[in-house]
Protein backbone atom coordinates (compact mmCIF):
# COMPACT_ATOMS: atom_id res chain seq x y z
CA UNK A 1 0.00 0.00 0.00
CA UNK A 2 1.12 3.33 -0.18
CA UNK A 3 -0.99 5.92 1.77
CA UNK A 4 1.94 7.98 2.54
CA UNK A 5 3.53 7.53 -0.42
CA UNK A 6 6.58 10.66 -0.48
CA UNK A 7 5.61 12.03 2.42
CA UNK A 8 8.12 12.68 4.89
CA UNK A 9 7.02 11.44 8.46
CA UNK A 10 8.78 12.17 11.78
CA UNK A 11 8.38 9.88 15.04
CA UNK A 12 10.00 10.85 18.20
CA UNK A 13 10.68 8.05 20.80
CA UNK A 14 10.81 5.81 17.34
CA UNK A 15 13.61 3.07 19.13
CA UNK A 16 10.98 0.96 20.17
CA UNK A 17 7.45 0.04 21.13
CA UNK A 18 4.72 1.95 19.19
CA UNK A 19 7.04 4.24 18.05
CA UNK A 20 9.05 1.44 16.28
CA UNK A 21 5.69 -0.24 15.25
CA UNK A 22 4.85 3.29 13.89
CA UNK A 23 8.33 4.14 11.69
CA UNK A 24 8.13 0.79 10.34
CA UNK A 25 4.49 0.92 9.36
CA UNK A 26 5.11 4.66 7.79
CA UNK A 27 7.84 3.28 5.99
CA UNK A 28 6.04 0.57 4.66
CA UNK A 29 3.25 2.88 3.48
CA UNK A 30 6.01 4.64 1.25
CA UNK A 31 6.94 8.08 3.72
CA UNK A 32 10.73 8.92 4.09
CA UNK A 33 10.87 8.18 8.25
CA UNK A 34 13.02 10.76 10.27
CA UNK A 35 13.53 8.46 13.79
CA UNK A 36 14.25 10.10 16.84
CA UNK A 37 15.12 8.85 20.10
CA UNK A 38 17.25 9.50 23.02
CA UNK A 39 18.64 5.08 22.87
CA UNK A 40 20.88 6.07 19.44
CA UNK A 41 21.47 2.23 19.42
CA UNK A 42 18.02 1.32 19.05
CA UNK A 43 17.51 4.31 16.94
CA UNK A 44 19.32 3.32 14.61
CA UNK A 45 18.72 -0.23 14.75
CA UNK A 46 15.16 0.97 13.50
CA UNK A 47 16.53 2.79 10.67
CA UNK A 48 18.63 0.06 9.71
CA UNK A 49 15.60 -2.49 9.74
CA UNK A 50 13.79 -0.07 7.43
CA UNK A 51 16.13 0.27 5.27
CA UNK A 52 17.09 -3.12 4.68
CA UNK A 53 13.60 -3.38 3.74
CA UNK A 54 13.61 -1.02 1.12
CA UNK A 55 12.51 1.90 2.38
CA UNK A 56 14.12 4.96 3.53
CA UNK A 57 14.98 6.28 6.77
CA UNK A 58 17.27 8.63 8.64
CA UNK A 59 18.39 8.40 12.48
CA UNK A 60 18.85 11.72 14.85
CA UNK A 61 19.51 11.14 18.32
CA UNK A 62 17.51 13.97 20.36
CA UNK A 63 16.28 14.72 24.11
CA UNK A 64 12.22 15.11 23.07
CA UNK A 65 11.73 16.89 26.66
CA UNK A 66 14.49 20.07 25.41
CA UNK A 67 12.93 22.40 23.54
CA UNK A 68 16.68 23.38 21.02
CA UNK A 69 16.64 19.37 20.41
CA UNK A 70 13.52 19.83 19.00
CA UNK A 71 14.11 22.66 17.31
CA UNK A 72 17.16 21.45 15.79
CA UNK A 73 15.00 18.00 14.93
CA UNK A 74 12.88 20.29 12.05
CA UNK A 75 15.68 21.83 10.85
CA UNK A 76 17.60 18.86 10.01
CA UNK A 77 14.91 17.20 8.49
CA UNK A 78 13.85 20.13 6.81
CA UNK A 79 17.81 20.46 5.25
CA UNK A 80 17.58 16.45 4.51
CA UNK A 81 14.47 16.44 2.93
CA UNK A 82 12.91 19.98 2.06
CA UNK A 83 10.06 19.88 4.10
CA UNK A 84 8.13 17.76 6.93
CA UNK A 85 4.43 16.05 5.88
CA UNK A 86 4.22 14.00 9.33
CA UNK A 87 4.75 13.86 12.51
CA UNK A 88 3.92 11.98 15.58
CA UNK A 89 5.21 12.72 18.94
CA UNK A 90 5.54 9.67 20.77
CA UNK A 91 7.69 9.74 23.17
CA UNK A 92 7.07 9.48 27.09
CA UNK A 93 7.95 8.07 30.34
CA UNK A 94 5.70 6.72 33.33
CA UNK A 95 7.19 7.86 36.24
CA UNK A 96 8.02 6.82 39.73
CA UNK A 97 4.60 5.13 40.79
CA UNK A 98 3.54 6.97 44.22
CA UNK A 99 0.22 8.73 45.77
CA UNK A 100 -0.09 12.49 44.71
CA UNK A 101 0.98 13.26 48.44
CA UNK A 102 4.29 11.58 48.14
CA UNK A 103 5.45 12.68 44.35
CA UNK A 104 8.56 14.15 44.61
CA UNK A 105 8.55 17.31 42.59
CA UNK A 106 11.80 16.19 40.47
CA UNK A 107 9.71 13.19 39.87
CA UNK A 108 6.94 15.42 38.85
CA UNK A 109 8.96 17.58 36.77
CA UNK A 110 10.81 14.65 34.68
CA UNK A 111 7.65 13.55 33.37
CA UNK A 112 5.62 16.88 32.88
CA UNK A 113 8.96 17.66 31.13
CA UNK A 114 8.98 15.15 28.50
CA UNK A 115 5.49 13.65 28.57
CA UNK A 116 3.45 17.83 28.22
CA UNK A 117 6.63 20.43 27.39
CA UNK A 118 8.10 17.93 25.18
CA UNK A 119 5.08 17.46 23.12
CA UNK A 120 4.35 21.35 22.76
CA UNK A 121 8.36 22.18 21.88
CA UNK A 122 7.71 19.65 18.91
CA UNK A 123 4.52 20.92 17.98
CA UNK A 124 6.17 24.23 18.12
CA UNK A 125 8.85 23.90 15.53
CA UNK A 126 6.42 21.26 13.79
CA UNK A 127 3.79 23.81 12.98
CA UNK A 128 5.82 26.68 12.21
CA UNK A 129 7.38 24.44 9.40
CA UNK A 130 4.11 22.85 8.13
CA UNK A 131 2.67 26.91 8.13
CA UNK A 132 5.36 27.23 5.65
CA UNK A 133 4.99 24.89 3.53
CA UNK A 134 1.05 24.86 3.45
CA UNK A 135 -0.18 22.32 5.29
CA UNK A 136 1.05 18.81 7.19
CA UNK A 137 -0.05 16.67 10.01
CA UNK A 138 0.29 16.32 13.71
CA UNK A 139 -0.61 13.15 15.67
CA UNK A 140 0.42 13.16 19.80
CA UNK A 141 0.83 10.25 21.83
CA UNK A 142 -1.84 10.65 24.81
CA UNK A 143 -3.03 7.36 26.37
CA UNK A 144 -6.44 6.04 27.74
CA UNK A 145 -5.02 8.20 31.29
CA UNK A 146 -5.60 11.68 28.70
CA UNK A 147 -9.18 10.61 29.95
CA UNK A 148 -9.38 7.98 33.51
CA UNK A 149 -7.39 8.44 36.11
CA UNK A 150 -3.89 6.39 36.61
CA UNK A 151 -3.83 5.91 40.15
CA UNK A 152 -0.59 6.26 41.91
CA UNK A 153 0.68 7.85 38.87
CA UNK A 154 -0.77 12.01 39.13
CA UNK A 155 1.76 12.97 36.77
CA UNK A 156 0.84 11.11 33.96
CA UNK A 157 -2.13 11.38 33.94
CA UNK A 158 -2.13 15.71 34.20
CA UNK A 159 0.29 15.48 31.28
CA UNK A 160 -1.78 12.91 29.18
CA UNK A 161 -5.15 15.13 29.83
CA UNK A 162 -2.69 18.16 28.77
CA UNK A 163 -1.66 16.79 25.40
CA UNK A 164 -5.33 16.37 24.63
CA UNK A 165 -6.33 19.69 24.99
CA UNK A 166 -3.20 20.83 23.70
CA UNK A 167 -4.00 18.96 20.32
CA UNK A 168 -7.89 20.64 20.50
CA UNK A 169 -6.29 23.83 20.80
CA UNK A 170 -3.70 22.72 18.11
CA UNK A 171 -6.88 21.95 15.75
CA UNK A 172 -9.08 25.02 16.57
CA UNK A 173 -5.90 27.78 15.56
CA UNK A 174 -4.68 25.76 12.21
CA UNK A 175 -7.45 24.59 10.85
CA UNK A 176 -7.77 26.86 8.29
CA UNK A 177 -4.07 26.31 7.42
CA UNK A 178 -4.07 23.03 6.04
CA UNK A 179 -2.84 21.48 8.83
CA UNK A 180 -4.42 18.65 11.30
CA UNK A 181 -3.61 17.71 14.72
CA UNK A 182 -5.13 14.56 16.40
CA UNK A 183 -4.32 12.11 19.59
CA UNK A 184 -4.40 8.62 20.02
CA UNK A 185 -5.20 7.24 23.83
CA UNK A 186 -3.90 3.66 23.95
CA UNK A 187 -4.95 1.37 26.69
CA UNK A 188 -2.21 -0.81 27.78
CA UNK A 189 -0.29 -2.52 25.18
CA UNK A 190 2.51 -4.98 25.32
CA UNK A 191 5.55 -2.65 24.93
CA UNK A 192 8.91 -2.74 26.68
CA UNK A 193 7.51 0.14 28.84
CA UNK A 194 5.07 -2.01 30.26
CA UNK A 195 7.72 -4.81 30.79
CA UNK A 196 10.32 -2.67 32.47
CA UNK A 197 7.07 -1.30 35.10
CA UNK A 198 4.71 -4.63 35.51
CA UNK A 199 5.31 -8.20 36.00
CA UNK A 200 2.96 -11.01 34.20
CA UNK A 201 0.87 -11.36 37.21
CA UNK A 202 -0.12 -7.39 36.94
CA UNK A 203 -0.18 -7.37 33.20
CA UNK A 204 -2.93 -10.55 33.34
CA UNK A 205 -5.09 -8.12 35.93
CA UNK A 206 -4.67 -5.62 33.48
CA UNK A 207 -5.74 -7.35 29.86
CA UNK A 208 -8.75 -8.85 32.26
CA UNK A 209 -10.09 -5.09 32.75
CA UNK A 210 -10.61 -5.06 29.01
CA UNK A 211 -13.38 -6.56 27.53
CA UNK A 212 -11.22 -8.16 24.82
CA UNK A 213 -9.41 -9.10 27.86
CA UNK A 214 -5.78 -8.63 26.38
CA UNK A 215 -3.30 -6.12 26.13
CA UNK A 216 -3.31 -4.39 22.77
CA UNK A 217 0.12 -4.83 20.27
CA UNK A 218 2.48 -1.28 19.13
CA UNK A 219 1.08 -2.82 15.92
CA UNK A 220 -2.53 -2.24 16.27
CA UNK A 221 -2.11 1.22 17.64
CA UNK A 222 0.64 2.02 14.73
CA UNK A 223 -1.82 1.31 12.41
CA UNK A 224 -4.51 4.05 13.98
CA UNK A 225 -1.65 6.43 13.35
CA UNK A 226 -0.81 5.70 9.97
CA UNK A 227 -4.55 6.51 8.81
CA UNK A 228 -5.12 9.64 11.27
CA UNK A 229 -1.99 10.61 9.26
CA UNK A 230 -2.96 9.96 5.90
CA UNK A 231 -5.63 11.91 3.62
CA UNK A 232 -7.82 8.70 4.67
CA UNK A 233 -8.73 10.77 7.77
CA UNK A 234 -8.56 14.45 5.92
CA UNK A 235 -11.70 15.50 7.71
CA UNK A 236 -10.79 14.78 10.85
CA UNK A 237 -8.94 16.89 13.50
CA UNK A 238 -8.85 18.02 17.44
CA UNK A 239 -9.98 14.12 17.97
CA UNK A 240 -8.88 11.56 20.50
CA UNK A 241 -8.67 8.17 19.37
CA UNK A 242 -9.05 5.93 22.35
CA UNK A 243 -7.98 2.52 21.15
CA UNK A 244 -7.75 0.21 24.60
CA UNK A 245 -9.68 -2.85 24.00
CA UNK A 246 -12.78 -1.84 25.68
CA UNK A 247 -11.17 -1.14 28.60
CA UNK A 248 -12.72 2.64 29.33
CA UNK A 249 -16.22 1.34 28.23
CA UNK A 250 -16.96 -0.46 31.70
Amino acid sequence: MSLLKDKVAFVSGGGSGIGKATAVAYAREGAKVVVSDVNAEHGEQVASEIKNSGGEALFIKADASKAEDNKNLVAAIVEKYGRLDVAFNNAGIGGKPALTGEVEPADWDKVVALNLSGVFYACRYQLEQMDKQGGGVIVNMASIHGTVAAPMSSAYTATKHGVVGLTKNIAAEYGQKNIRCNAVGPGYIKTPLLDANLDKAAMDGIAAKASMNRLGTPEEIADLVVFLSSDKSSFTTGSYFISDGGYTAV
